[in-house]
């Protein structure tokens, strides 16, 4: 089994970070638009070829976040009308995410079949994740997976603080 570890660099304007194997060697980048719309976040392999992207559809009532891998559209994360917190759906052909996904602690299923795992990894300084590929085939898509989910998680917290400043 493969293990893959994302660490985002805390205060970082340029939203940039890497995925790390096991040897700690760098094996995919990925990068935000900084202050662009739409906002995206692509991620690049070692050779510096894109082989993903998420985007984050503007003209919508409730956020969405759509991923593609490899040009195809693999899945979407909706945010659902909720009047207590913030509840989000993850829509994917074949792709099921069991656990906590809200905390990073779940496993990613596709077709009943168990493709990988992800995990917090805690006492780390910013947002650390362990990634472990149990079907090296959908390596991409797991990755993009979490970034997608972060990517939501940041933007819940930028909107509840943004909501705080005007009350």
């Amino acid at each position: 089994m493969k293990q893959l570890y994302i660490k985002q660099k805390v205060f970082s304007l340029n939203e940039k970070f890497t995925v790390k194997n096991q040897e700690e060697k760098d094996v995919y980048y990925v990068e935000g638009s900084f202050m662009r719309i739409p906002k995206t976040f692509s991620i690049k392999d070692a050779k510096g070829e894109e082989v993903a992207i998420i985007t984050k559809k503007t003209l919508s009532f409730l956020p969405k976040f759509f991923v593609e891998v490899n040009g195809q559209e693999v899945l979407a994360i909706k945010k659902g009308l909720s009047f207590f917190k913030a509840r989000y759906t993850i829509d994917a052909a074949g792709i099921e995410v069991r656990g906590n996904w809200w905390d990073m602690n779940f496993q990613v299923y596709q077709h009943g079949e168990i493709i990988g795992k992800v995990s917090k990894e805690w006492f780390t300084w910013g947002d650390s994740y362990k990634v472990q590929v149990v079907n090296e085939e959908m390596e991409t898509s797991l990755i993009a997976l979490v970034v997608a989910i972060d990517c939501v998680k940041a933007d819940e917290k930028g909107a509840a603080s943004a909501s705080s400043f005007t009350n």
